[in-house]
C-alpha cells in the first residue's frame, strides 16, 4: 500500500470518525445526560462548597459534549484507519469492509470495553477529585496494556496457525489474552469507591449509557469507513461505451 493510498484512507477514516461522532453525540445527549444531571444534583446536595459555575450546565451538555465527542471521533477515526492499513491482508483473506469491521470491533474491545472492566466509567460525584490524575493515569495504562496484549494475542495466533490450524490457534490466543488481562487487572490497584448513598440506579444508567456511546461510535465508524475504504481499494469497474460501429 503506497503513501498516497494510506493518506487517502487516513482522511476518510477521520471523516468516518467525525460522522460516527455526530451519531454518538446524539445518543449521548438523549440517553446519557439524564444520569449526569442526577449525579450533579447528588454532588450539590452533599457538598458544602458552592462556588460560582464557570461554564453553564446547558453549555456543557450541548457544545461542550459535542466538541469532546467529535474531537474524540476524529482522533479515533484516524488511528483506526492507520490500524486498518496495517491489518489489511495480515489477519486473513478479508476484504476492505470486513477488515474495517474487525478493526472497529478490536478497537471497541481493546480501547474501551476491557479497560472499563477494571476501571468503570463514573459520573460526577464519584471519585476523589484529588486522585483524578492518578485514576486517569491508571486508566490510560490499562488501555495500553489491553492494546499490547491484544496485539500479542494476534501475533501468537498467527504463529501457531500453520501447525495448529486456525481454529485451535485462535482459541489458544484468546485464552492467553484473557489470562494475561486477568493478571494485569489483579496487579493494578483499584479505583475509588462509590460514595455512600449514591443511587445505584443512576450509576448503572450512566455506565450503560457510556457503553452505548462507545458502541454507537465504533459500530458507525466500522460501517462508514468500510464503505469508504472499499471505494478506494476495490473500485467498481467502469462499463465501457458500447461501440456503435457495425461490421
Amino acid at each position: 500500500m503506497n503513501s498516497t493510498t494510506v493518506r487517502t484512507l487516513l482522511v476518510r477514516g477521520m471523516l468516518a470518525g467525525l460522522a460516527a461522532g455526530v451519531l454518538a453525540f446524539v445518543f449521548a445527549y438523549v440517553v446519557g445526560e439524564g444520569s449526569v444531571d442526577a449525579a450533579i444534583a447528588f454532588e450539590e446536595s452533599h457538598s458544602h462548597e458552592h462556588g460560582e459555575e464557570l461554564v453553564s450546565r446547558s453549555l456543557q451538555s450541548t457544545a461542550g459534549l459535542a466538541t469532546g465527542v467529535l474531537v474524540f471521533g476524529v482522533a479515533i477515526g484516524g488511528i483506526a484507519a492507520l490500524a486498518f492499513c496495517f491489518a489489511l491482508g495480515r489477519i486473513g483473506r478479508f476484504g476492505a469492509r470486513a477488515t474495517a469491521a474487525l478493526t472497529a470491533l478490536a478497537g471497541f474491545l481493546l480501547v474501551y470495553l476491557v479497560p472499563i472492566l477494571k476501571y468503570p466509567a463514573n459520573p460526577p460525584a464519584v471519585g476523589d477529585p484529588d486522585t483524578i490524575g492518578q485514576r486517569t493515569a491508571l486508566f490510560v495504562l490499562m488501555i495500553a496494556l489491553s492494546v499490547l496484549l491484544g496485539t500479542g494475542a494476534v501475533l501468537l495466533g498467527r504463529r501457531l496457525a500453520p501447525g495448529w490450524g486456525n481454529w485451535n490457534a485462535s482459541i489458544t490466543a484468546g485464552v492467553a489474552f484473557v489470562a494475561a488481562v486477568g493478571v494485569a487487572m489483579a496487579v493494578l490497584p483499584h479505583g475509588d469507591n462509590i460514595p455512600k448513598g449514591f443511587p445505584a440506579a443512576d450509576l448503572w444508567e450512566f455506565r450503560l449509557a457510556s457503553i452505548g456511546i462507545q458502541a454507537v461510535l465504533w459500530s458507525a465508524f466500522g460501517l462508514l469507513f468500510g464503505y469508504l475504504a472499499e471505494r478506494v481499494l476495490e473500485p467498481r469497474p467502469v462499463r465501457g461505451r458500447v461501440s456503435t460501429l457495425t461490421a
